[in-house]
């Protein structure tokens, strides 16, 4: 998609309704997702702490909010990637990818060594292209998640 260059920046707490609003848009696109996420809408949830704390990181374009993604260091050399989501009209164009590395740069940064996420089955082969591999299944409230991890090292 044109319209210049993708930046990234720390996300800021008077942001968290739209990035929430921008995480609900994301997440409603799966049939198989959208009667759980309207029954519970509390589940599409972006602690005010993470804003805080310089956990969230968004990506925007000429000013336009195109994505954000969260991280959490666990104090382990492990993080977890909590969050990661793109405007669905944005998809397929290279910002999912772009989040994800600035994530990994950025935990890098912490000097964490591992990052791990929790992959719903719409996003784990997005994952593995990025160099994640599944590790198991976990039962989250709403359904099953794929434990994938990558080191990152990994160029």
């Amino acid at each position: 998609m044109s319209g210049g260059c993708l930046t990234f920046r720390f996300g800021r707490p008077e942001e968290r309704v739209l990035l929430e609003e921008l995480q609900r848009r994301a997440s409603l696109i799966y049939e198989t997702d959208r009667a759980m996420l309207l029954a519970n809408p509390g589940a599409i949830d972006l602690p005010l702490v993470q804003l805080q704390e310089k956990r969230v990181r968004v990506a925007e374009r000429a000013g336009q909010v195109q994505g954000f993604s969260v991280v959490l260091p666990r104090g382990d050399g492990i993080c977890d990637l909590d969050g990661l989501f793109v405007e669905p009209d944005r998809w397929r164009g290279g910002i999912g990818r772009a989040l994800l590395e600035d994530a990994f740069a950025q935990a890098r940064a912490w000097d964490m060594a591992v990052m791990e996420v929790l992959g719903n089955p719409h996003a784990e082969g997005f994952y593995e292209k990025l160099g994640f591999v599944r590790t198991g299944t976990v039962q989250l409230p709403f359904g099953i998640a794929s434990k994938m991890r990558r080191a990152l090292a990994q160029t």
